[in-house]
């Protein structure tokens, strides 16, 4: 039934498990949102939006649909671009005291994730790290179910609409983490890809790059047979590894981005490119979503960490700041010139489906082939060349390291075992790339 990567190990899984919401996908779905809360009898929502979207025509047609339905609205719209803990809690007690039974997200993954977390606490309140895994939390498991969740995304690019993930910064540790349970996957979605028209070009950059490295990452993740067998189905891993849905997934993500990543940043008129990648964010966000990802999302919260004095061009945020696809693509190349070295013919297919001319390429090749298309793409997009480029130096190597350290999940699901010393030697790689 599958190819060799998913040959059985020994003590290793032999089964893996697939869940992703009701999908709607298609320009003016948002209007649907109405119908769809009502015939899961929702008739008060907690509507979570961010303050640049409340006053806006993404956010007043969910709204109006939503009321013309007969459902009651109250509106959250303090959301954070890069959630921390306190901004959460917030969240979550407006959401204990809104009398919502059901809740509507409108925005990018900070408005998503922060939904999806504030539906956990607003339930079951706890000490907030005891929802995370080591070394930062207790590895609580979420009690159980929470109220029906209806993700409407606005970015093409984190895919949260449709994963089980929410990703929190603690402010005390000033780094940000993963909430993962089968219980905040949202129960539907509603993917409009006419909220990408508006969008300015280095945020499509940024977003698209993120989709990127979510499918080229569970691609090339270790594969679920690898992870130990769970006693228990129902204590399996949200992050299970590579299986054969993510890869159908991911590959053509992949392929998208290949063909539109450019088109959509050049040009917010190409209709095309940019329905392509909000389409290419959701089937990332539907592999990862069933895989997890590895080191360049794992890295990228150690340069989350430890950014300092800079700000990023279309983003209305004060420094420092560095935005999700771009803390994670500047690592890129350096991890998989990295990894290619446990996994080389899975990196060449994902070289192949991202437009990587690999002709006459050797699996000695492989890294350099993927480093090199991922690098002609930044280069495109005018992203920073490497860590350097958003402020980053030699002195901050081990720092970073140290940092990324903590990410012990997704350190794991890469397919090559790594250490401190191995994550000290990406970020230095990733220092320049030209």
């Amino acid at each position: 039934m599958v190819c060799q990567y998913f040959a059985p190990t020994p003590d290793g899984a032999d089964t893996f498990t697939i869940a992703m919401p009701k999908l709607t996908f298609g320009r003016g779905c948002l209007a649907e949102i109405g119908a769809r809360a009502a015939a899961r009898e929702i008739r008060r929502a907690a509507l979570f939006t961010d303050p640049q979207l409340v006053a806006g025509k993404y956010f007043e047609t969910v709204r109006d649909s939503l009321q013309a339905a007969g459902i009651d609205v109250t509106v959250f719209s303090e959301t954070l671009i890069e959630p921390s803990d306190a901004s959460v809690l917030s969240a979550s007690a407006f959401l204990a005291d809104s009398g919502a039974d059901g809740v509507v997200s409108v925005g990018g993954g900070s408005v998503m994730d922060t939904a999806k977390a504030a539906l956990v606490y607003a339930r079951y309140p706890a000490p907030f790290t005891d929802y995370f895994a080591p070394p930062i939390g207790a590895g609580v498991p979420v009690p159980g179910p929470v109220l029906p969740h209806i993700a409407c995304p606005t970015t093409s690019g984190t895919g949260s609409e449709c994963t089980p993930l929410s990703v929190i910064r603690i402010n005390d540790l000033n780094t940000k983490f993963v909430i993962a349970s089968p219980f905040i996957l949202p129960q539907e979605a509603l993917v409009d890809p006419v909220c990408g028209a508006t969008l300015p070009a280095n945020v499509v950059a940024s977003t698209s790059f993120d989709l990127l490295s979510h499918a080229i990452e569970c691609y090339t993740a270790r594969a679920y047979t690898g992870w130990a067998k769970q006693a228990q189905p129902m204590q399996r891993p949200v992050i299970q590894g590579a299986n054969p849905w993510s890869d159908l997934a991911a590959r053509e993500a992949l392929r998208l981005a290949g063909e539109y990543l450019t088109r959509g940043v050049a040009d917010a008129e190409d209709q095309e490119a940019r329905d392509a990648l909000m389409w290419a964010a959701t089937l990332a966000g539907m592999a990862f979503g069933n895989c997890g990802t590895h080191l360049p999302h794992a890295l990228s919260y150690g340069v989350t960490h430890l950014m300092r004095d800079i700000e990023t061009r279309d983003y209305a945020v004060p420094s420092p700041f560095v935005p999700h696809g771009i803390s994670v693509i500047v690592n890129a190349p350096a991890v998989f010139r990295y990894t290619a070295a446990a996994e080389p013919e899975r990196h060449l297919e994902a070289a192949d489906c991202l437009g990587a001319d690999n002709r006459g390429a050797t699996p000695d090749d492989a890294g350099e082939v993927v480093a090199g298309r991922i690098i002609e793409l930044m280069r495109a997009t005018q992203i920073p060349n490497g860590l350097s480029g958003i402020g980053f130096t030699e002195a901050d190597v081990a720092p970073l390291a140290k940092s990324a350290e903590r990410q012990r999940r997704a350190v794991g699901n890469a397919p090559r075992e790594t250490n401190y010393t191995d994550l000290e030697n990406i970020y230095r790689g990733a220092l320049a790339y030209w």
